[in-house]
């Protein structure tokens, strides 16, 4: 099947039901983790749910995290000064994708793009939280994945 002939890659997934299993289980791991748990020492639910919120505006779901919560620029300040080493970002990558494996549609072509969009968007957050300036400039729309990968 061709990608013109899938259903959007939100729907694919499971739409939001999906993705609020998918991190619910990942944040489970997370908390319990050596190497994350220093990360999310101020963690709260509204984190989780504010994670399913933008995984779904990604993934082609409502604009949600962008009409409620700020869109990107709110989203990458939210990892400003987080000070994420190399070792958390790549522990993070590992738990969600073990996650994903178990919790997301077990379609090669979307694990594989979802896994694309975990690394991208890692090394982002990785960067951010590393910068030495609050200033994040306008950093643009929340970015879109697909079974393409990032939409230009």
């Amino acid at each position: 099947m061709t990608t013109e002939n899938r259903p959007t890659f939100y729907a694919a997934l499971g739409g939001a039901p999906a993705l609020r299993r998918l991190i619910d289980a990942f944040y489970d791991q997370v908390l319990a983790d050596e190497t994350l748990a220093p990360v999310f020492v101020h963690f709260t639910q509204a984190h989780i749910d504010h994670v399913v919120v933008w995984l779904s505006e990604v993934f082609g779901g409502p604009a949600e995290y962008t009409e409620r919560l700020g869109g990107h620029h709110s989203l990458l300040a939210q990892h400003l000064n987080l000070r994420i080493t190399e070792e958390q970002r790549a522990r993070w990558v590992e738990l969600m994708l073990a996650t994903a494996a178990k919790e997301l549609p077990s379609d090669p072509l979307l694990q594989q793009r979802f896994a694309e969009y975990v690394e991208w968007g890692t090394r982002i957050a990785k960067s951010v939280s590393n910068q030495e300036s609050s200033e994040l400039g306008e950093p643009g729309p929340v970015p879109h994945w697909g079974w393409d990968g990032l939409a230009e």
